[in-house]
């Protein structure tokens, strides 16, 4: 890439519209630290305008002994191209971690200048985790099929046999046969809900308004378990259909918005729930196994305002029985993970105190080409976009 030098006349129109129709930040930093120009990318990095960068030091935006500061030393005394990875360009103005890529060279037209391009690692780590959480959810199938014939078959003898004690028990006895009736059903009631991760049919698949699924799900969540908690919806209108089973994803946001009021509900009157949609160009999976590479250009975000999850469960979140709750089973977000990834999709979560989002990417509609995956179904649901930003 080249930068004008100071003698030549500005960026032509053409070339500032390239600069800034790439997805990467890039800036230009001056010696003495100060930023001479950056594109439009950088500025959404940042969250600050261009006018605002170029009053101040790169060290003003990024976190105190930052690698990249020695980085651009490096750069300028060497005056060779230097990379780095996974570096961390998180601040709290911009919302804790922010790893990147970086990417300095020096500017040979004007001595002392360096370009400096970020690459932000969410997307393709997102991408990497989530083949994770496939393999996570793909490995409890074989224990659910084991757990379904060696558990559910002795429960049931348990139980009869517990009946038929009732019957000639004394009423303090008969306490005890009840929980162990009670118990029995508690653990075929886990099982079943283990039985779930090995169901391998293919997914029945249409054409899915998202917005007619999210106000079926904040309808059935307003009328139950989050009936205190107010929503907020930032939808875009125009969004095309999803391809998807409708069933399945009312159970994924369900899913979803239930831990998001769970989250939030000890926070009285500031709890809040908001779910999003929006169109996300340029976000492309590469499915192990096969030479296509699917896009994912729909993307749905769930988010609450409550304490976030704890680091330490972050690696982990979408793994089988890993939990929080005192009395969850942890099958919550596994289940969801894998509805997720038989739709060829991701999701992930970013979180930070009062500020927790569970984002899903999936795959839109395509007529000409879903016609034949669809597997023959009959027409979904209406995808026309007529839902309103509220």
């Amino acid at each position: 890439m080249t930068m004008a030098a100071e003698h030549r006349p500005p960026l032509r129109p053409e070339s500032e519209a390239i600069l800034n129709a790439l997805p990467n930040p890039v800036m230009l930093i001056a010696p003495d630290g100060k930023i001479v120009d950056a594109n439009m990318a950088a500025e959404a990095f940042f969250e600050t305008s261009i006018q605002l960068l170029q009053r101040q030091s790169l060290k003003d935006l990024v976190p105190f002994g930052s690698p990249l500061l020695a980085l651009i030393d490096q750069v300028r005394q060497g005056n060779s191209p230097v990379n780095e990875y996974k570096v961390d360009l998180g601040t709290p103005r911009m919302g804790g971690v922010r790893q990147v890529d970086l990417h300095v060279a020096p500017l040979n037209e004007k001595p002392g200048h360096i370009v400096v391009m970020l690459q932000e690692r969410s997307i393709a780590d997102k991408m990497d985790r989530q083949l994770t959480h496939r393999s996570a959810a793909r490995s409890v199938i074989a224990l659910a099929a084991m757990l379904a014939h060696e558990i559910k078959n002795p429960l049931s003898g348990i139980r009869g046999a517990a009946q038929l004690l009732e019957q000639a028990a004394s009423p303090e006895d008969r306490t005890l046969t009840r929980l162990i009736c009670d118990e029995a059903d508690r653990i075929v009631t886990l099982v079943d809900r283990m039985e779930v991760f090995g169901d391998e049919r293919p997914v029945t698949r249409g054409p899915v308004n998202i917005h007619s699924v999210l106000d079926h799900v904040k309808r059935l969540a307003q009328s139950g378990f989050a009936r205190d908690i107010r929503f907020v919806e930032d939808y875009d209108p125009s969004l095309p259909p999803v391809l998807a089973n409708q069933d399945q994803l009312i159970q994924v946001f369900l899913n979803l918005v239930k831990n998001a009021a769970e989250a939030v509900m000890d926070m009285g009157s500031d709890a809040e729930i908001q779910l999003t949609t929006a169109f996300r160009p340029g976000v492309r999976l590469s499915i192990p196994g096969k030479k296509s590479r699917v896009s994912l250009p729909l993307e749905f975000c769930v988010k609450d305002n409550g304490p976030g999850v704890p680091d330490d469960l972050m690696p982990n979140l979408f793994d089988p029985f890993v939990t929080t709750k005192p009395t969850g089973s942890g099958l919550g977000l596994a289940l969801v993970a894998k509805i997720v990834g038989d739709h060829g999709g991701i999701i992930e979560c970013e979180s930070v105190p009062r500020k927790t989002t569970f984002r899903v990417l999936l795959p839109m509609f395509n007529e000409a080409k879903n016609d034949s995956s669809t597997g023959g179904d009959g027409p979904g649901p209406s995808a026309s976009a007529s839902h309103r930003t509220r």
